[in-house]
């Protein structure tokens, strides 16, 4: 019994490898069936994402790596030797160390990043649906988000801003206290709008409004997030209800300038307004901070910020390897266990095989009419010599051949002290 973790990631593996080897998730049940059907693979479990794609195999040795990448490549219909120079392969203690890094986010892109370990879940899901799920595999999973939840809750490896999007909520959070009561109007709606729309809806924002040259593809995320969506045109309409500003477009020449501003702050009877321009070039005219009332940020004022948050969740990244080297070893710990187990059986079924034929015998001495008591006597005395005849002649071989360390191996596992001389 082995453990393997095999797979390409963002640091091994350019994007156009990464992409020829990522898994159809409405084919992966059908791979994973595909998979646990080689000879020495037992279970299996399959990540595939933007930036990396895994196997996490139970298999007869940790030597199957080869016969694992056979067949990696050959779904994939893919030449060996152009996938070898990408991939890693992780055995045993080091593919459990890999599977909690990547799940508590050690491993991603962006360091510390909790998506990961939804993903992780959906593998997991996927895996056990298929019924490529074995007792190995699902303890490891199992233990793998206990780890993945510890390293959150204990240390700061979340709780940091390290992307654009981030910083720019962390910023509306320090001005505004409660989201709650305020409103967010983001202009844009690519990945980054997107993300910063996602992460104000989860602090809890009162109102978003999301303004986009394409109107139906801002209304897609705003359904979602139970926001409203609007044209770019109309943002001077709307632009006084605003307490927030995050505007991150490809456009070309400001969309908000000063003109259009002291319009808006005349109308908010000179509330303060808070406006973040990650955009390059920039979509609000950088005159407009000028304003009385209005505090504008750019993407150069948030980098103060990512670059304080990345040093607080590399600080908390040493942490959660504390954490997991910790896990390891009780994980491995509990695999060597595994092993006794069919010994510690057969232990039980010859001591209780021994027992009953003894239990026999004495029933037999009754059902014939002999003393009770004699009858207790001789069970006692018969079914203890049984039980450590065995353990005393090898104990007699082993001090007979010089054998200490077996007597040592034998005083322990019998619990037994010796009298001090």
């Amino acid at each position: 019994m082995s453990l393997l973790a095999f797979g390409i990631n963002h640091k091994t593996a350019p994007v156009d490898i990464r992409e020829k080897v990522a898994f159809d998730p409405k084919q992966l049940q059908s791979a994973l069936r595909e998979l646990v059907a080689q000879p020495s693979v037992n279970e299996a479990a399959i990540l595939s994402t933007c930036n990396r794609t895994e196997l996490y195999c139970e298999t007869e040795n940790a030597e199957e790596f080869e016969q694992v990448l056979s067949w990696f490549c050959e779904y994939h219909k893919l030449n060996p030797g152009d996938v070898r120079p990408y991939v890693y392969a992780h055995p045993d203690s080091s593919a459990v160390k890999q599977i909690m890094r990547v799940a508590s986010g050690l491993d991603s892109l962006i360091l510390g990043e909790p998506q990961i370990l939804g993903q992780m879940k959906d593998a997991f899901s996927t895996a056990t649906d298929a019924g490529t799920v074995g007792s190995l595999l699902n303890r490891l999973f199992q233990q793998t988000f206990t780890v993945a939840k510890k390293v959150r809750t204990d240390t700061a490896i979340g709780s940091s801003p390290v992307s654009v999007a981030f910083a720019a909520v962390s910023l509306t959070k320090q001005f505004f206290s409660n989201l709650e009561k305020h409103t967010a109007l983001l202009i844009g709606a690519g990945d980054t709008t997107e993300l910063v729309a996602r992460h104000l809806s989860e602090q809890g924002i009162g109102r978003l409004i999301i303004a986009n040259r394409t109107v139906e593809k801002a209304r897609v995320l705003a359904t979602e997030l139970g926001g409203y969506a609007i044209g770019l045109s109309e943002i001077p309409k709307h632009l006084a209800e605003a307490d927030i500003v995050i505007s991150s477009t490809a456009a070309q020449a400001p969309i908000i300038n000063k003109e259009m501003m002291n319009t808006a702050i005349k109308g908010r009877k000179h509330r303060a307004i808070l406006m973040v321009d990650i955009a390059v070039p920039r979509d609000i005219d950088a005159n407009v901070g000028e304003i009385d009332d209005v505090y504008l940020y750019t993407v150069d004022n948030l980098q103060s910020i990512i670059q304080e948050g990345m040093k607080t969740r590399e600080a908390a990244a040493e942490q959660a390897e504390d954490i997991i080297e910790g896990q390891v070893s009780h994980f491995m710990g509990w695999v060597r266990s595994l092993e006794a187990i069919q010994l510690i059986r057969q232990f039980r079924v010859d001591a209780e095989s021994q027992r009953d034929q003894a239990v026999d015998k004495a029933m037999r001495q009754l059902a014939n009419g002999k003393d009770t008591a004699d009858v207790i006597q001789e069970l006692a005395h018969g079914l203890t010599n049984k039980l450590i005849h065995q353990p005393t002649a090898e104990m007699n071989q082993a001090a007979f051949a010089g054998n200490n360390e077996l007597l040592a191996a034998a005083q322990q596992l019998l619990g037994l002290k010796t009298e001090d001389k």
